[in-house]
């Protein structure tokens, strides 16, 4: 290639042919093949395309299709050659040949020496402008992901809360048990009740159950006024105390009676020690519930975070899939039905298990988002051929046809700011196919979107 090749592009005027030819010795030419890429998508943009005949397609991967973003169709159109100020510059879009024709490929280092010797102010500009433009990126980048992290952790203070509350009233309630069961005991020695009689007492107590079943509350609240009144009929002062455990526990008047003829003059204090067990060991399970729950929180976030992992791991999706519903326990509570249909073939598979779980938040985020807080979310695993397949499918509004062919955009939203989880469909996109080999797609109309998510099930190779 020659400097006429090039004078009278406008891209080059006010270059003199000497400066023309600096560039061109530097540089190669290449030809435009029908139908032949000449850089691709995501790779480092390390050369600067100036097109000087022949048409140039650019053409992006949006899920499954390959869409035509634009065309180099005028001489002097360029492409690429970001790092020659940004080391972290890729190409945007692939170039494909639409037209026989040349394009000059400079090396983005020629290309920043000679802005630098022929337009000092114009190398600084340039310079200053992608550097601005990647700190404003990487700012909102962090203030997004504070967001997210400040969204997860007042969901999961949320799901902490209620169990850690709960264990606290009963043990709380636990301690006023055990004084009056101690109490109960030290009348009924004061009473000089006999060991036979005692003996007699646990064996009634033993018939009833732990009050851990959840009777119905109006025949519950029949069961206690009846005992209460037979409990006044028989001159017990404490009925208010010692007729809930009992009916909760399946006792009735008919027990009591038994309890009445065993005990004798010692009625009040046998049944308040029956009622105090009753209660202990009502709140015991409770407080055991509680913490199996909290026990379960902290699991859920140990696999979410993948704390005690490395990066590479081999997972089970359905955990990491669980571990991402339970972090997002408080969105689903009051208005979501999930439907799990997990594969019982799916096997497990080597991936980087915590960025899975970014994306698995940001799916199941967006689909409640779209279901207003209200709807059915469907989670499906299964496997095809050579790939595990994980869907997730909501009764949402819906995605307009325009925004479903920009939804794998980098910093496309439609949400406000302050929403969502911080992590866009494009970096999802990115986890999914450059760290796993996968693919993901979006299928949508009115009531019916779905999310699929396409992974080998050999070993990941791609880092």
């Amino acid at each position: 290639m020659r400097a006429e090749d090039l004078r009278d592009i406008p891209l080059f005027a006010g270059l003199s042919d000497t400066q023309l030819e600096e560039l061109i010795d530097g540089s190669t030419e290449v030809p435009i093949e029908l139908g032949a890429d000449l850089f691709h998508e995501g790779e480092p943009a390390d050369f600067w395309w100036v097109l000087v005949d022949g048409v140039i397609a650019l053409h992006r991967k949006i899920g499954r299709e390959d869409t035509v973003m634009g065309k180099m169709d005028v001489p002097g159109r360029w492409a690429g050659g970001f790092r020659a100020w940004d080391e972290h510059g890729v190409y945007l879009a692939s170039g494909r040949g639409l037209a026989e024709g040349r394009v000059l490929r400079v090396p983005t280092d020629l290309l920043r020496e000679r802005i630098d010797v022929w337009f000092p102010l114009a190398g600084h500009l340039i310079r200053g402008v992608y550097g601005t433009a990647r700190a404003i990126e990487s700012t909102a980048r962090q203030r997004e992901s504070l967001i997210t992290l400040g969204t997860l952790a007042a969901g999961l203070a949320h799901e902490i809360n209620n169990p850690a509350a709960a264990a606290a009233r009963s043990v709380s309630a636990l301690d006023t048990a055990c004084v009056t069961l101690l109490s109960a005991l030290r009348r009924l020695a004061e009473g000089e009740v006999s060991a036979a009689q005692f003996s007699a007492l646990d064996e009634l107590r033993l018939e009833l159950g732990s009050g851990t079943a959840a009777p119905d509350p109006v025949d519950l609240a029949d069961d206690e006024n009846l005992i209460s009144d037979w409990l006044g009929d028989h001159g017990v002062t404490q009925d208010w105390l010692i007729a809930p455990p009992l009916a909760a526990a399946g006792a009735g008047v008919e027990w009591c009676e038994r309890a009445a003829e065993v005990l004798g003059d010692a009625l009040e204090p046998g049944l308040e020690w029956v009622a105090s067990t009753l209660s202990a060991a009502t709140l015991l399970g409770e407080v055991k519930e509680s913490t199996r729950r909290i026990t379960e929180l902290v699991a859920a976030v140990r696999s979410y975070s993948q704390m005690d992992r490395g990066s590479i791991q081999t997972i089970d999706v359905t955990e990491g899939i669980e571990s991402t519903l339970v972090m997002l326990g408080h969105k689903l509570r009051d208005g979501v039905e999930v439907i799990r249909e997990y594969g019982a073939d799916v096997p497990r598979i080597d991936a980087f298990a915590g960025e899975l779980n970014q994306v698995w938040t940001n799916l199941i985020d967006n689909a409640v988002d779209a279901m207003e807080g209200a709807g059915t979310l469907r989670i499906t695993t299964r496997t095809d051929g050579d790939r595990i397949v994980v869907e997730f499918t909501d009764t949402g509004r819906g995605m307009p046809t325009e925004v479903a062919a920009r939804a794998f955009e980098p910093f496309y939203t439609t949400k406000d700011v302050g929403k969502g989880t911080g992590l866009g469909l494009d970096i999802a996109q990115r986890i999914v196919a450059e760290h796993h080999g996968g693919t993901i797609t979006i299928a949508s109309k009115p009531g019916r979107t779905t999310l699929q998510v396409r992974l080998p099930r050999q070993p990941v190779t791609t880092g």
